[in-house]
């Protein structure tokens, strides 16, 4: 069977994250919402997403085809229910789509406006877990750390590490080509994975549930607490908490990071901080972009939110619940505002619009370092983000 991952109706609220990618490739864990329904399905699959990321992002199609929720987490019993899918039949939870079977020549829309017809079917197994909100991207981290640990990958503890440093607790996984040394390593808040071609600097400590992606590096007196992921060719130090990073991304030097996500190639510079509980300690509020306004998160501890691209300077200071649109530039002394739209350069004592020309060749520059070269179709999407992100910028 062929299967293709969609993005929900609901993908505007996961903007800014979902602007340069589809909902499937955000990362959650060790793995991405993709690789993880792969494994399950053993299976590739295929995208069906916005118009602007579909040449980044193409869909394959077949005489049949699975369409897949692509903000829905995969789970055994849920896999199972999608298999057996007959031509024309589509699963509902309530009134949510989960799945769809049709033909190559059917229009997969119809299901997703009209769920009662006579092929729907209502899934009656455990309610599945499902990216819903940008929150959940740190919600659901040490859930999905333990389950790509022990049910997608079926890792192993390791049997012993350079006995320079501390461990506590019994698990453990390192890749045999990660370097740890002089560490403070504690598994029994939760399991620890350190992945290939990563290291470990001598002083950090750690509490898990952690994963550390490869090629990646925790700094030296690094400071973190569970649940937190660490994608592919990331730095990080300082203090972190409960945070996700995409990939490709740094926090490399000392500040707080806390009940955040970073999405891929941003830099926080040195002492960067981001409040994640209000000082009267009431529910954060964060920038909706389906609502075109802020909504409640129902949250008392809560963060930041980066998209691709952006940077802060040294000593920026972010407010509980900020939202950080692609790349933006953001410096100076003070709070900038809760909302800063994507392409902004400035701070908090003003902002202008960041020139498209200049920020592609920023993204050049930070994409060389790591040997890649921004491809055509990836400047093609940041063009259009500038475009349509226009109406939130009034510098």
């Amino acid at each position: 069977m062929n299967y293709l991952l969609f993005d929900p109706p609901w993908r505007s609220s996961l903007l800014p994250l979902a602007y340069t990618r589809p909902v499937c490739d955000f990362r959650l864990g060790l793995l991405s919402i993709r690789e993880k329904w792969e494994l399950e399905l053993g299976s590739p699959s295929s995208t069906r997403t916005a118009p602007y990321l579909q040449e980044k992002f193409p869909a394959r199609l077949e005489d049949e085809n699975i369409y897949i929720n692509g903000a829905l987490l995969p789970g055994r019993e849920l896999a199972d229910a999608i298999r057996s899918l007959g031509p024309g039949q589509s699963l509902w939870q309530q009134d949510r789509l989960l799945a769809m079977r049709c033909g190559k020549d059917e229009n997969p829309d119809i299901a997703l406006r009209h769920g009662a017809d006579a092929g729907a079917i209502n899934y009656e197994g455990e309610e599945p877990g499902m990216i819903r909100h940008l929150w959940d991207l740190f919600l659901m981290l040490g859930d999905e750390i333990e389950k790509d640990i022990r049910e997608r990958l079926g890792l192993r503890v390791v049997d012993q590490i350079s006995d320079t440093n501390l461990v506590i607790g019994d698990r453990l996984y390192v890749d045999p080509s990660a370097k740890i040394e002089g560490a403070s390593i504690n598994s029994e808040t939760g399991p620890v994975y350190i992945g290939p071609h990563s290291e470990v600097m001598e002083g950090a400590c750690i509490r898990g549930p952690f994963a550390l992606g490869e090629h990646s590096t925790v700094k030296m007196g690094a400071k973190i607490y569970g649940a937190t992921a660490i994608g592919p060719h990331c730095k990080v130090g300082g203090e972190i908490n409960n945070s996700n990073l995409f990939g490709y991304s740094n926090k490399a030097h000392d500040g707080f990071l806390g009940n955040a996500v970073i999405g891929e190639w941003c830099n926080l510079g040195a002492d960067t901080n981001n409040s994640n509980l209000k000082n009267n300690y009431a529910e954060v509020k964060i920038w909706n972009y389906e609502k075109r306004g802020f909504i409640n998160t129902g949250l008392q501890f809560c963060g930041l939110f980066m998209g691709d691209h952006s940077k802060s300077g040294i000593n920026t200071m972010f407010n509980t619940g900020t939202v950080v649109g692609v790349s933006a530039n953001i410096f100076g002394g003070g709070f900038p505002r809760q909302f800063i739209p994507s392409f902004s350069w400035g701070g908090a004592v003003g902002m202008k619009s960041f020139r498209i020309e200049k920020a592609l060749e920023v993204a050049r520059a930070v994409m060389k370092r790591r040997g890649k070269e921004p491809e055509q179709a990836e400047r093609k999407i940041l063009e259009h983000i500038f475009e349509i992100s226009g109406e939130f910028r009034n510098y």
